[in-house]
C-alpha cells in the first residue's frame, strides 16, 4: 500500500517536558523528530499534536514546540488520543485516513492510539526511529504488538521520501538537505 502525502495527517503523541528526559537514546528522538517535522511541513502534511496532563508534565519541549502548528496542543488525560473528543475532532475535520505517528511513550500512548486508529478505520503509519519509551524492551513488545493490530512501521526518511514520491522537485531537494 503506498502511503500518499495527500490522505496524511502527522501527530506527535505527549513529547514532554518532564517525560522527554528520561527517554531511551532521547538525543536521537530528537533529531529524528526534527527530521519528521521539518520534513512534513515541506510536504505540506498537516500536523496535530497531544499533551499528556500538561499541568505535571509539562508543555511539548520547546524544539518541536516551534515546529508544531499554531492551533496548539490537544491536551488529554486518557493514554489513547482517540478517548480524546477533541483529537478525534481534529482528525476527522482533515479528511485524510493515514496517521503518520511519533511520540511517547511507545508502549502506553502510542500504543493505545495506534490500536483505537486501527479500530477507528485509519491507517497508522508508526514512525519506529521517531518512538521511544524508557525500557527498550517495552518499546519492541509494543511494536510488535503494532504490527499484529495492523500498523505500518516505517522510518523517518523512508516515509518522507515516500511522500516526497519523486526526484527534482524543490520538496525533493528540501528533504534531502534535511535527511544529510
Amino acid at each position: 500500500m503506498r502511503i500518499k502525502r495527500d490522505d496524511c495527517t502527522g501527530v506527535v503523541v505527549d513529547i514532554q517536558e518532564r517525560l522527554f528526559p528520561v527517554m531511551e537514546g532521547k538525543e536521537e528522538l530528537l533529531r529524528r523528530c526534527r527530521m519528521l517535522l521539518e520534513g512534513l511541513k515541506v510536504l505540506e502534511v498537516p500536523i496535530l499534536h497531544t499533551e499528556q496532563y500538561p499541568k505535571g508534565l509539562g508543555p511539548t519541549i520547546a524544539p518541536l514546540r516551534q515546529l508544531l502548528e499554531a492551533d496548539g496542543p490537544i491536551e488529554k488525560i486518557a493514554f489513547s488520543c482517540c478517548d480524546e473528543p477533541d483529537f478525534l475532532s481534529s482528525l476527522g475535520k482533515t479528511g485524510r485516513k493515514t496517521v503518520i505517528i511519533c511520540g511517547i511513550e511507545t508502549h502506553v500512548c502510542v500504543l493505545q492510539t495506534v490500536v483505537d486508529l486501527v479500530e477507528g478505520g485509519y491507517r497508522p503509519v508508526v514512525v519506529a526511529d521517531c518512538i521511544a519509551s524508557r525500557n527498550p524492551l517495552d518499546k519492541a513488545v509494543a511494536m510488535e504488538r503494532m504490527r499484529m493490530e495492523g500498523a505500518v512501521v516505517t522510518t523517518c526518511e523512508s516515509i518522507l521520501f515516500e511522500l516526497a514520491r519523486v526526484a527534482g522537485t524543490d520538496q525533493f531537494k528540501a528533504i534531502s538537505r534535511l535527511v544529510k
